[in-house]
């Protein structure tokens, strides 16, 4: 199987250090268009580049994101897209692909273990939708060089909240001036370090306090996930995925 690593990164770094290990498959071509790494094959991402190609893994720049994905639609190029900040426009996109042909995947966070804490997210808050005294908050920790906040994987869970807690109208994103409108879920940052990522929702009553985190270790579980990714999305028909769909075909549902 041959593959692009758009984006490189620590991500794409990271990836093409996996799939060089791997006998079935190799690296088609590495494209970044600000990098200076020696393994860059070009600066541009168009049709030359990706000939010959199976597969695309994006990890670019939320900037280029939906450029990227157009392109991969024109050409029917099975796609997987870690990049976020472009879901705005999530829906010409997905009129886009599925008119195309192509099959892409898109998610804030391949990691396997991410969608589990997803998944437990969304089964506490539907737990205690019916209990009133119980809040709700989401906290993330990632490294000081992170370029988005909150991450991707925060709102993820914020919205598995807002799906499921009925009395959740909204994000309070970021510290508050003040009180909080309880009709608001708050959504924190912190950047410290080198972290790779930690999550947590906390439950909190007068009488006791429920978390449920998701603490990464490496980065390897991200790649991971994203070499599977790329491996499932090239056997799925025409249409935008997200990882959902991915691990409900992996681990038979949610």
């Amino acid at each position: 199987m041959r593959i692009v690593i758009v984006g490189y990164g620590k991500m794409g770094g990271m990836i093409h250090r996996m799939i060089r290990e791997r006998t079935d498959w190799e690296i088609a071509a590495i494209i970044d268009p600000f990098s200076s790494a020696e393994d860059i094959t070009s600066h541009v991402l168009d049709k030359a580049a990706l000939e010959g190609a199976d597969a695309a893994i994006d990890f670019s720049s939320p900037e280029s994101a939906v450029d990227n994905i157009m392109l991969y639609a024109s050409m029917g190029l099975p796609a997987v897209i870690g990049t976020t900040g472009w879901y705005t426009n999530a829906g010409p996109v997905r009129a886009a692909v599925e008119k195309s042909g192509a099959a892409i995947i898109y998610s804030g966070n391949f990691s396997l273990g991410v969608s589990l804490f997803l998944s437990l997210v969304e089964k506490a808050g539907q737990l205690i939708n019916g209990i009133d005294s119980y809040d709700a908050a989401i906290s993330e920790v990632h490294h000081r060089q992170k370029a988005d906040s909150p991450s991707g994987t925060a709102l993820m869970a914020a919205e598995r909240i807002l799906a499921t807690v009925s009395r959740k109208k909204g994000l309070q994103i970021g510290n508050p001036d003040g009180r909080i409108d309880p009709g608001k879920l708050a959504v924190s940052s912190m950047r410290v370090g080198s972290v790779p990522g930690i999550h947590t929702l906390t439950i909190d009553g007068a009488a006791d306090t429920i978390t449920i985190t998701h603490t990464a270790r490496s980065r390897e579980g991200f790649a991971e996930g994203a070499i599977k990714a790329a491996a499932w999305i090239c056997r799925q028909k025409a249409g935008l995925y997200t990882m959902d769909d991915f691990i409900s075909d992996l681990i038979g549902g949610r």
